[in-house]
């Protein structure tokens, strides 16, 4: 037996093939969701980068009327969507008296910037998935690999490296793979969620900041209308 990818595949029995195939098909997820999700949080970054160039100079001067109806482009990023379901209940609790708006914004933001990290977490629980389950998946095929290599032996009535090669070839292709699709899918996951955690302290702060401009702008207006 040539130690070939061809060959030891050639060898395997129809249950360590499939344990390959299935750990393909996890590899190939974890990849298209590592890939998928590095485009939308560098296009959501960027958006976000933008709306707050555009509109940080009119929310922290608390012109919030002006920020309401101001046109910033159609994907604004979680930051933008955020901001935006603040700036809506500021205007939808103008009438309200200045604790009841600012319990309004305050659990607009939150709720919204809830819904902005779950969307980022999007696909995050499918690549944990196969991160934590690929290297026992290979060795399941470690097992089989075994099994069989045993059953050469009792099979062959010998015990040479000869007789039991293609059991234990088995057993480390398999294990090999379950790393190989287990390691990218760690890194990856560990990497995005960091950065998904960082972006939630992001929205944190400018839902604090937020609020603080909003209460002053309250403050403000109350104080010319009495």
């Amino acid at each position: 037996m040539n130690f070939t990818l061809s060959s030891m595949w050639g060898h395997m029995g129809p249950v360590a093939q499939l344990i390959v195939i299935v750990m393909g098909i996890m590899s190939v997820v974890s990849l298209l969701i590592l890939a998928e999700r590095v485009l939308v949080f560098r296009a959501s970054r960027r958006h976000s980068r933008r709306f707050a160039a555009e509109m940080g100079t009119l929310l922290s001067s608390g012109d919030f009327e002006s920020a309401v109806d101001a046109k910033a482009g159609v994907d604004v990023g979680y930051l933008g969507r955020t901001i935006r379901a603040g700036l809506t209940a500021y205007r939808s609790s103008a009438t309200d008296s200045r604790e009841e708006a600012m319990e309004s914004v305050a659990r607009g933001l939150e709720r919204q910037a809830q819904r902005e990290v779950q969307s980022l977490k999007r696909g995050l629980g499918h690549l944990a998935t196969v991160a934590s389950t690929a290297p026992f998946v290979g060795l399941l095929g470690t097992t089989i690999g075994i099994v069989t290599a045993f059953q050469e032996m009792g099979a062959g009535g010998a015990g040479g490296i000869g007789t039991i090669s293609t059991g234990i070839s088995e057993a480390l292709v398999t294990t090999a793979f379950g790393l190989l699709v287990a390691i990218p899918a760690v890194m990856g996951y560990n990497s995005l969620q960091s950065w998904v955690d960082a972006r939630a302290v992001d929205l944190s702060e400018a839902s604090n900041e937020f609020l603080d401009a909003a209460g002053r702008a309250l403050k403000r207006a109350r104080s010319v209308a009495g």
